[in-house]
């Protein structure tokens, strides 16, 4: 992470990366559903759960493959998010208020939505209603990887916007980690990270530079969360806000900024590597034996309704809302079907919905199971009607000449200034 990188477009790396990386991420989730559904399910099962270290917590017990997965690997993919949100915020797509309008009200609405769904279905069912917040989240690298197989039929803005609402999900993904899915806290452990986050901001305020020095910090600090009773991915997201930042508006990254080198050089291994092992080692349910009735219940079904239906009302809703009250400009180069479209690909809910439902129900592996089968099935119908409506939707008249624009704003700047149309402008109605 030492090395040099190409002074290129971050965001033309990000789109493309993002991209490869969500169909390396279907194909590991469709290889876990065969392998959980042959002869070698029993194999799998126990390379899953097979423990390979100490016991480094009393509450967790001796450290599986699973678990290292989940709680290890995964914080280095959360180190990513923090780093990526601490960018856009500063100086990115989200720098400024007029920016973050449209995506923060997206946001906010297709986590709402899908909360109050699920609530609908299953949280009348005793001990379902701590499962509110799995249909809440968007798996960016997914949803991506399914774009990506429109090719240039998907008009960039619709990328962007999709990248700035999964940003600003996550955020409110790991609030909703830390406050809602926190166990009993241990309060020295918490203070010792404190400890470690106080050094961190100290050696980024005294002007060090050093990539290990800041990876030995968060080691640290991940091993404290683990102890405290937090869970120790937010470790990932506040090790991120440490890291020092370069602003570079208008240009390529700085290759002398930590945060520029340290996400470049994490972005391959997490979307090629980290995130593909999460899908195959959570997605492999076994529904051979799965009957009706096991698909309609309340927790399958609450969670299927949130995704396929609660984002799509929420995000589509919300967008076609601050459009139509003068709140933000409608997508460049976009039509209304396209933004639907965009819409039902933000319920596939995937990585952060099966991450959270592992923390929902630790105690109950059924549940967990059951929680699986409401994440495929919602992610499933969302990206295959998602892609659906993208793939045969009409193009906007301004298609072409939108998309050779934004590519060079993006060669020339590696950032766009805005991916909507004036909002004085005169808005089409809501057809394709």
């Amino acid at each position: 992470m030492n090395g040099s990188f190409p002074p290129r477009s971050a965001l033309r790396d990000f789109l493309s990366s993002e991209s490869a990386g969500g169909m390396l991420l279907i194909f590991a989730a469709i290889l876990a559903m065969i392998v959980a559904n042959s002869s070698l399910a029993p194999a799998y099962h126990h390379m899953i759960h097979a423990v390979t270290g100490p016991v480094l917590t009393a509450k967790l017990g001796p450290m599986t493959v699973h678990l290292w997965i989940n709680d290890g690997l995964m914080a280095i993919f959360f180190l990513l998010v923090g780093l990526e949100i601490k960018r856009e915020f500063v100086d990115g797509r989200l720098a400024s208020w007029d920016r973050r309008r449209l995506p923060f009200l997206a946001a906010a609405a297709g986590m709402a939505i899908p909360a109050a769904l699920y609530l609908i279905f299953a949280g009348t069912t005793p001990g379902l209603t701590q499962g509110w917040a799995i249909p809440a989240a968007t798996d960016i690298a997914f949803a991506m990887g399914v774009l990506a197989l429109l090719g240039r039929r998907a008009p960039t803005s619709l990328k962007l916007f999709l990248v700035t609402v999964a940003i600003v999900d996550d955020m409110g993904a790991v609030a909703i980690i830390a406050l809602f899915y926190t166990a009993k806290i241990n309060l020295l452990a918490l203070a010792a990270a404190a400890a470690v986050l106080g050094a961190m901001f100290a050696m980024a305020r005294l002007g060090l530079k050093s990539l290990p020095l800041y990876l030995l910090a968060f080691a640290l600090l991940w091993y404290a969360m683990l102890l405290s009773g937090v869970h120790a991915t937010i470790a990932g997201v506040l090790a991120a806000m440490a890291i020092p930042f370069e602003r570079t508006p208008g240009s390529p990254d700085s290759q002398s900024s930590p945060l520029h080198r340290l996400e470049h050089g994490l972005h391959p291994w997490v979307a090629f590597a980290i995130v593909p092992l999460f899908g195959f080692a959570n997605a492999g349910v076994d529904v051979s034996g799965l009957t009706a009735e096991q698909l309609v219940a309340p927790l399958p079904l609450g969670i299927a309704a949130g995704l396929f239906l609660g984002k799509q009302i929420g995000i589509f809703g919300s967008v076609w809302l601050a459009v139509k009250l003068g709140i933000a400009g409608k997508l460049r180069g976009a039509t209304w079907l396209q933004i639907y479209g965009v819409a039902m690909l933000c319920g596939i809910g995937f990585t952060m919905s099966l991450f959270i439902g592992g923390l929902a129900f630790p105690g109950d592996p059924l549940l967990v199971e059951e929680a699986k089968i409401g994440i495929l099935m919602g992610s499933l119908a969302a990206a295959l009607i998602g892609f659906a409506i993208l793939r045969f939707a009409p193009l906007h008249p301004e298609h072409d000449a939108v998309e050779r624009e934004t590519d060079a704003e993006i060669a020339a700047d590696g950032d766009v200034e805005d991916t909507s149309e004036d909002i004085s402008d005169d808005q089409e109605p809501i057809t394709a």
